[in-house]
């Protein structure tokens, strides 16, 4: 098995959630504005990844346009060429796919990709998300890793980029929180798929940070990363814990 290394910048830098967004400011999640931003600022990038129809990986949070965009519908009932056309509310420029934005990041700062869930369930009833990311990711030269609240996701993309680093989206999986069983919900929490998906690094929900499996973890090599930090304060808490931060609505700390 498998287990590349982060590289060292993920553990030294924040990462702008979706990016370095206000769309107060033109600059929608996920968008190419917002990834400009976070360059210009120096913040690691994260952004999350939805399928096309036609099995683009599309630089996008949710499973529906309606939030972020005036069209209604799932986001995988949509060509990349159609999407790529659909504006984003609060901005002025479509939905981009990810091969342009790597194009538009060129290894400047790290950037973390989230594959959302296709199978509905957290099962493995995947391939097409995974392979359209691994191909759009191959031979990129920057500082990059993958990962995914799906362990098997996880484990395809072991399987598919050996060599890119990627670990787990971790979460307290409240009930009413996730869509999903029970038996589910308590299998994730316990992020039992650590090893056997060959991960490195976890990303874990910011208000669950002293769960004792976290520091298990975290004893036996694992890089701490938490979502979503959304305050000064809250990020000095964070910080006991983990060694970089997810985070969104302020300016978080650079190192020195």
């Amino acid at each position: 098995m498998t287990r590349p290394n982060l590289p060292p910048r993920f553990a030294c830098v924040p990462f702008a959630h979706r990016a370095l967004h206000d769309v107060t400011q033109g600059r929608p999640e996920n968008s190419r504005a917002a990834i400009r931003a976070a360059i210009d600022a120096g913040y690691g990038i994260e952004i999350d990844v939805q399928l096309s129809a036609d099995g683009a990986a599309m630089v996008f949070h949710d499973y529906h346009l309606g939030r972020l965009t005036a069209v209604q519908g799932a986001v995988r009932l949509h060509s990349a060429d159609a999407l790529r056309s659909i504006a984003l509310t609060g901005g002025d420029e479509g939905i981009p796919d990810l091969p342009e934005v790597l194009a538009l990041v060129a290894g400047r700062v790290p950037i973390l990709v989230e594959l959302k869930d296709q199978d509905g369930n957290m099962g493995t009833d995947l391939g097409p998300l995974e392979e359209a990311t691994a191909q759009a990711i191959s031979g990129y030269a920057g500082d990059l890793a993958v990962m995914s609240f799906n362990p098997n996701s996880v484990a395809l993309l072991q399987k598919l980029c050996p060599e890119v680093p990627r670990g787990i989206t971790t979460s307290a999986y409240r009930e009413g929180d996730w869509p999903l069983g029970q038996h589910i919900r308590d299998h994730l929490r316990a992020i039992p798929d650590y090893d056997r998906v060959g991960a490195c690094f976890i990303s874990h929900e910011v208000d669950d940070l002293d769960r004792p499996r976290v520091a298990e973890l975290k004893k036996e090599g694992a890089i701490i990363s938490c979502w979503t930090v959304r305050s000064a304060s809250q990020e000095a808490r964070a910080r006991q814990v983990a060694d970089t931060i997810t985070f969104e609505g302020y300016a978080a700390a650079l190192s020195d």
